[in-house]
């Protein structure tokens, strides 16, 4: 304790001596501060080195010159001055030392200026200032572009100012930054941008703004000139920029050549998804005007389909006079699923059109070849034996508790078998079950009622797109005297021929007849398989068998919902005004009970079709829609707007969506504070429960625009968590569909944690849709991880047999194609939407927002129209006469390089293969070797492959 006081007294009693040390300190300095200030400048000046101090009073020396009136010393001083700041050096972190000692004397030289007539030498003195301002750009904004057109103007018109580039990339990038900046305030009609505060809050002290001469085109002329020098120097982006900011990006393809035009293109492709109608169908077709300019056949045709615009992909397809690159393109249109039509030359200019395509690219382009590939591919693969359904479950690996048999209804469970046998061994056409059953042993007659329309129409799904023998297999069970048998014979053959074109046109042949036919299981088979054989045709002859039992307001409900909906099969993406009207009219005309059906949302979803990937085409019917007081217009409004901004991470439009996910939370909350009193008015409150269907759609809707871009897709899963929590039923329930829908056979862990979450739900309806939307996550990736999940859902849900029926049908959907075969409507490196693929999603998950009465009850064959999005995910190398032609490739994780320096790798983490490989959604392929040239842009599906003529002398030269 002494010690302590001690202690305490030494420092208070050293206290006040430190502080009067430290006042005496201070005032000395004050008074010393002009003389100190002095020395800290000798200091400075002393510090520079000899090399600098020597240039400093040179600069001086000639910026005192300039004052001088002899007229004849400026031209050789301005010379002097341009010289020095060219020539100096720094690091990147440091000013250039001439534009550091000039920066004191830049007001004076801006006086200077103004007082010099305009002359030659006054252009020169212009363009040195420009470099100057740049150091003066906080305190006067856009200096450097004012002196630059300043410069240019005293100028003589045979004479030019030489190129921004001369004075180096910072100031070329500075420049290009005011020009961005000027042009804004021109349209605008401002003359100028108020300065940044100083610290003290105050406004900096500047001159009054001048305005910087020039018309808008002498902006954009200047502009031509700053991309010039990007372009050159690996900076594609910057000029893209420049270009976006004047409202001029279509003129770049003046500028680009052999070596910059890919980078450019690539950069303005990404950024396609950022921008807003209609920059960004004017993006697209610059980006198609400039390949087509050298010649890059397959990528300008790839940007037409993404504009959907039918002249255009004519004009593409018929550009290439080289048959093997017809061939190419044909194969990428056969997977967009163009309408034949659309390749035609118009009526008037050659009647015998058909002619006019040689047999080879109607193949090509009628996917007749996709079914013996297919099998092939299998074969190389190792899948080609056939599963069974113990393959599948594994039942062994279940964790069912022993000695307790599972409740599950042998009637289901059969049916649940059917749909996993057709999905697992879709496309090879050899299962055990259906194909390959013994007379009148097949599964069909395992099942019951409309369970045997469904074990029938699998037929069509196991020998998918192999119309040739697939037709005599289902050709037997037509002729049964069994009803459901008979329709699942007719859905069959519409399945069969999903994406493929046959010159015999089997399914028209065969299923038109029963569209008015009397029975109701047969009439809507064939009106389904219809809208599934020809789906995104665009076929005219339907519209007269299908429109009618829209229009007619006799039919049932169901009958005029599924026309509806094949018509949007049909024509998806076409916005075709006749079936709009009819679909319009039925729904102004019928009565409020038929709208309220649960049927409604499907004629709702074949409007919305029409307009898939239309964007602002839509808006007419959206405007006609609101006019329908039946709560059926909110729910068509919605997909209308939904299907037309498809993919396309429409911002606002989302944020739209969201807020009408939160509208019914409010109005609970208002119904619950207005009336307390009578129980009676309450209970009618109840019964008149507004309906909420919408809240479900706009979930999906989410999805719907998210899922063609990255980043959007991670920021909507971010919000779908946050509807899970604070939603209302309707809503949770939907949310593991959205889930699926964004991210179809694309398995990623956060997404399937996620939905494995959701799957033990307390709602059963939440958990029944989640392992639904596991099932479509995983489609055709054989993902281990998810395939235990599934069977641990199955011990789990042995007691509940709706759950379990979709467990095994998730466990189908992940095993589908022997993990051959995806759902992912994006190709060509997931550029292209396939708009059929789109149509058949949605409409399945739209099935399961009401799955009690869809799926779970006697619709269970809607579970096919995933058909239309089934593609094999493959990559087969082919040779200029089509056939097989194996080679090394390398696959990995596609790495996305745009606006990166060099030329890196487009894959990580890959591994070399021979071909035919499996291609997973995220992965890319490319060649190993330079022995061949491919003709596709992607490798991905068909590659035709030509031997690269300079390979053999490179290699004999390395020898």
């Amino acid at each position: 304790m002494a010690e302590r006081a001690t202690a305490d007294i030494k420092v208070s009693s050293e206290d006040p001596k430190k502080k009067q040390e430290e006042e005496e300190k201070k005032a000395t300095e004050k008074k010393a501060g002009p003389s100190k200030a002095n020395g800290d400048k000798k200091d400075e000046e002393e510090e520079l080195s000899e090399e600098d101090a020597q240039l400093k009073s040179e600069l001086e020396m000639l910026v005192e010159r300039l004052k001088e009136p002899n007229t004849e010393l400026y031209r050789p001083a301005l010379e002097t001055l341009r010289t020095l700041i060219r020539t100096s050096t720094s690091s990147m972190t440091s000013v250039p030392k001439p534009l550091k000692f000039l920066h004191p004397h830049y007001p004076e030289l801006q006086k200077l200026f103004d007082s010099w007539p305009p002359t030659e030498d006054k252009s020169l003195f212009a363009d040195i200032l420009s470099v100057l301002a740049m150091t003066y750009s906080d305190t006067q904004p856009r200096g450097t572009l004012r002196y630059r057109l300043l410069s240019a103007s005293f100028l003589p018109a045979s004479t030019t100012i030489p190129e921004p580039g001369s004075w180096g990339h910072e100031y070329v990038r500075h420049l290009a930054a005011e020009l961005g900046e000027e042009y804004t305030i021109r349209q605008e009609g401002e003359d100028a941008v108020a300065p940044p505060p100083t610290a003290d809050g105050a406004e900096a002290a500047r001159p009054e703004p001048v305005k910087i001469p020039g018309t808008i085109e002498d902006l954009r002329a200047l502009a031509l000139e700053c991309a010039k020098f990007f372009l050159s120097h690996n900076a594609e982006p910057d000029a893209v920029d420049l270009f976006v900011e004047l409202e001029m990006v279509d003129r770049i393809a003046g500028l680009v050549d052999i070596n910059t035009f890919g980078r450019v293109c690539t950069y303005m492709d990404r950024c396609v998804t950022l921008l807003p109608p209609p920059d960004d169908v004017t993006f697209l077709r610059t980006i198609h005007k400039v390949y087509l300019q050298f010649s890059k056949f397959p990528e300008a045709l790839s940007i037409a389909v993404l504009l959907n615009d039918a002249e255009l992909i004519r004009q593409d397809f018929d550009a290439s006079g080289n048959p093997t690159m017809r061939r190419q393109l044909a194969f990428l249109l056969a997977r967009a699923q163009i309408p034949l039509e659309w390749l035609q030359p118009p009526a008037s200019e050659d009647a015998d059109a058909e002619a006019e395509l040689p047999e080879d690219v109607i193949e090509c382009l009628s996917n007749t070849h996709l079914s013996r590939f297919f099998k092939e591919f299998g074969k190389e693969v190792g899948v080609a034996e056939p599963k069974s359904l113990e393959d599948v479950y594994k039942s062994h690996l279940e964790n069912t508790r022993a000695g307790i048999s599972a409740n599950v209804d042998s009637a289901r469970g059969n049916l649940a078998g059917t749909f996993v046998n057709a999905f697992v061994n879709a496309g090879f056409g050899n299962d055990k079950l259906m194909v390959e059953a013994e007379e009148g042993n097949s599964w069909v007659y395992k099942n019951k009622d409309h369970g045997m329309m469904s074990a029938a129409a699998s037929l069509g799904l196991s020998l998918l797109w192999d119309t040739d023998i697939g037709l005599s297999h289902i050709d037997k069970y037509t002729y049964s005297s069994e009803e459901h048998i008979k329709a699942g014979a007719l859905l069959a053959t519409g399945l069969l021929n999903a994406g493929v074109r046959t010159e015999a046109d089997a399914a028209l042949a065969l299923l038109g007849d029963y569209v008015t036919n009397p029975s109701l299981s047969l009439k809507t088979a064939s009106i389904v398989g219809l809208g599934l054989a020809y789906a995104g045709s665009h076929r005219e002859d339907l519209l007269s068998l299908l429109l009618p039992a829209v229009a007619d307001e006799t039919t049932s409900m169901e009958v005029a919902a599924l026309s509806a909906l094949s018509l949007g099969f049909v024509f998806v993406g076409s916005g075709n005004g006749e079936i709009t009207s009819t679909i319009l009219q039925t729904l102004m005309e019928r009565e409020d009970k038929a709208l309220g059906d649960k049927w409604g949302r499907f004629l709702a979803l074949g409007l919305a079709l029409l307009f898939v990937g239309l964007q602002d085409a839509s808006d007419a019917t959206l405007e006609t829609l609101k006019a329908i007081e039946h709560p059926i217009s909110k729910q068509a409004q919605i997909l209308v707007e939904v299907c037309s901004f498809a993919a396309t991470g429409n911002v606002l439009r989302v944020q739209r969506l969201l807020h009408l996910c939160g509208e019914h939370l409010e109005a609970v909350k208002e119904k619950e504070e207005a009336d307390k009193e009578d129980k009676k008015e309450e209970k009618k409150e109840d019964e008149q429960k507004p309906d909420d269907t919408f809240q479900s759609f706009a979930v999906l809707g989410v999805a719907m625009i998210a899922m063609g871009e990255e980043i959007g897709s991670e920021m909507s899963m971010r919000q779908f968590n946050h509807l899970m929590h604070y939603g209302d039923a309707i809503i949770r329930k939907s949310v593991p569909l959205a889930l699926g829908l964004i991210s179809a056979s694309n398995p990623q862990l956060p997404v399937l944690d996620t939905l494995s979450k959701y799957s033990h739900d307390n709602d059963l309806q939440v958990a029944l849709n989640a392992i639904f939307a596991m099932g479509l996550v995983g489609a055709g990736t054989n993902n281990a991880r998810l395939a235990q999940m599934l069977r641990q859902l199955a011990g789990y849900y042995y007691k509940e047999p709706d759950c379990l029926f979709v467990v095994r049908i998730a466990q189908g959907l992940v095993h589908m194609g022997k993990g051959t075969i995806g759902l992912n409507p994006f190709f060509s490196d997931r550029n292209i939407m396939s708009r059929p693929a789109i149509a058949g999603l949605l409409t399945t998950i739209m099935a399961f927002t009401d799955a009690k009465a869809f799926i779970l009850d006697r619709y269970h064959w809607m579970l096919y129209y995933l058909v239309t999005a089934m593609y094999p995910r493959f990559l087969i190398t082919l040779n200029e006469s089509l056939e097989s032609l194996p080679v090394t490739v390398r696959v990995g994780q596609a790495v996305d390089v745009v606006g990166q320096a060099g030329k890196p790798r487009t894959i990580s983490g890959f591994q070399t293969h021979q071909t035919p490989v499996r291609l997973g959604t995220t992965e890319r392929a490319e060649l190993a070797t330079e022995e061949y040239i491919s003709y596709a842009h992607v490798l991905e599906g068909f590659a035709i492959l030509q031997k690269n003529p300079g390979y053999e002398k490179e290699e004999a030269m390395q020898l």
